[in-house]
């Protein structure tokens, strides 16, 4: 799947792959992968500075842990972290919809 395509949704997919509860950044990687069925293999260039930025605007809380001798920083979803992915999902349908509206589908 091409980057560009993901490019605009990526905040959503981070915030909806924290729902469940904190994983680490090689974590959300791992997960979004798992949940695309293998399509989302997101670079760690394009997945840690979005959790930056979603921390920075408070959607994500993280921490430090030291887990085998090494640092990890885990994230979770903040209550405005839901709030945020809520009207995320209430964009992706009207988005989806309509862009079904006009490319249609095949059946």
């Amino acid at each position: 799947m091409k980057a560009d395509i993901v490019r605009g949704h990526l905040d959503a997919l981070l915030l909806a792959t924290l729902e469940d509860g904190p994983l680490h950044g090689y974590a959300i990687i791992e997960s979004l992968q798992a949940r695309s069925g293998g399509i989302l293999d997101l670079p760690t260039g394009s997945v840690y500075p979005a959790l930056r930025r979603l921390e920075r605007a408070r959607y994500v809380s993280g921490k430090w842990s030291i887990v085998g001798g090494r640092r990890r920083r885990t994230y979770q979803l903040t209550r405005a972290g839901r709030q945020a992915l809520a009207r995320e999902r209430i964009d992706w349908t009207r988005f989806t919809t309509a862009i079904g509206g006009v490319l249609g589908s095949e059946a």
